[in-house]
């Protein structure tokens, strides 16, 4: 199965593709695309993940550790927000 796992910081961003065997997790499959190598701000022990848009939060969806992949999801990894989105819209008015 083929899956990308994809991550963006403020200043770059990374996409890579790999093959996966069925019933790897979705944490699994960003060990092993090595991506923390580009971005050591990422931490494995606590990562913030999605499939498409749709967060691994155990609300309607499995958690990450839970979630086998499927064949050409996309794993994002999440980071932190670094401004409220309210802030951020009373900046801007």
């Amino acid at each position: 199965m083929q899956v990308e796992v994809v991550y963006a910081s403020p200043t770059k961003q990374r996409l890579v593709t790999l093959t996966v065997e069925q019933g790897t997790t979705a944490v699994e499959a960003v060990r092993l695309s090595n991506i923390v190598k580009d971005f050591p701000e990422i931490e494995m022990d606590n990562l913030d993940l999605g499939i498409f848009s749709q967060p691994l939060d155990g609300k309607g969806r499995p958690l990450p550790h839970e979630y086998s992949v499927q064949n050409l999801d996309r794993i994002e990894i999440y980071r932190p927000l670094t401004i409220d989105p309210m802030q951020a819209r009373l900046a801007r008015a």
